[in-house]
């Protein structure tokens, strides 16, 4: 929050992908509350993930890595009461922050059509809430608005500035249009600045791409890419499998090492080392 310069924030949704987030010598990590819900229950960003889930995938992934790691609380699962109980146990497991949104419920992915926002004043009383629920003054808020989309980015803004003034440390405009919506949010709201950006998607993502040193001159403080990992995982899966497949129906030997990792690497990444190391220090004489 307090370095100078722009923080890239990787999406993230288990613990392989924290762990490789954190071993490219990234600064923090973002759980993709669409990645979970895609990975985990194989169904779309609409609202099927629940708190309790949320909460223990989320206990999981910060229990792998030593970087930040930012959650996504959703709308908070229902009123200012249930967004309490939302922060509070997140907060225990051990995340760095977390997000949470203005949106109806159920929510959809920010870049969907079809989305619709509750009463500024409501979420007003969610951060409070919110605000109130930390223990850890370490621990922030980020405050999110999908207003844009009904309204415009005024009314993005005008809702941002109320979130921070409840208690909010970070703001996030999603499905902006335009570099000037960005900078707009940028040059008119009173907390850091999130950006999400669609990296390496195929179609093209409603808000348009820049590069990090673009974004850092607009005045963003954090660039999120949800999906970048997503879709690299799913085509990396497609790709070796398909090769599995033609192996398959010609019964033919076929050997592609370089759609996998080695199986030493794979190793490191999940720190067996350390675990033979424990397993030796433990073991008995006999």
């Amino acid at each position: 929050m307090e370095s100078p310069g722009i923080t890239v924030s990787p999406g993230i949704y288990d613990g392989i992908s924290a762990r490789v987030v954190e071993s490219l010598g990234f600064e923090m990590a973002t759980i993709s509350g669409a990645a979970v819900s895609n990975s985990r229950l194989g169904k779309p960003d609409v609202g099927f993930l629940d708190l309790t889930e949320n909460v223990q995938h989320a206990r999981h992934i910060a229990d792998t890595v030593d970087i930040p790691v930012h959650a996504d609380g959703d709308t908070g699962y229902g009123n200012a009461m249930n967004v309490y109980n939302t922060v509070e146990r997140l907060e225990q497991v051990g995340v760095a922050s977390v997000m949470l949104e203005d949106q109806d419920w159920p929510k959809r992915c920010g870049h969907m059509e079809g989305k619709s926002v509750i009463p500024a004043k409501e979420m007003v009383e969610k951060i409070e809430a919110a605000d109130d629920a930390r223990t850890d003054p370490h621990f922030h808020i980020k405050a999110r608005t999908d207003a844009t989309a009904p309204y415009d980015v005024e009314e993005s803004v005008r809702r941002l500035n109320m979130y921070v003034d409840a208690g909010a440390d970070m703001v996030f405009a999603d499905a902006l249009l335009s570099r000037e919506d960005i900078e707009y949010v940028c040059d008119n709201t009173n907390a850091p600045v999130w950006v999400n950006m669609g990296y390496a998607i195929r179609e093209r993502p409603t808000t348009p791409l820049f590069s990090i040193n673009e974004l850092a001159d607009m005045g963003v403080d954090f660039v999120s890419v949800p999906r970048l990992i997503t879709g690299a995982a799913v085509r990396g899966m497609q790709e070796a499998l398909g090769t599995l497949k033609e192996s398959a129906d010609t019964g033919e030997l076929i050997e592609r090492p370089d759609q996998t990792v080695g199986f030493e690497e794979y190793t490191d990444l999940l720190g067996l080392d350390e675990y033979n190391e424990m397993e030796q220090r433990y073991a008995s004489d006999d």
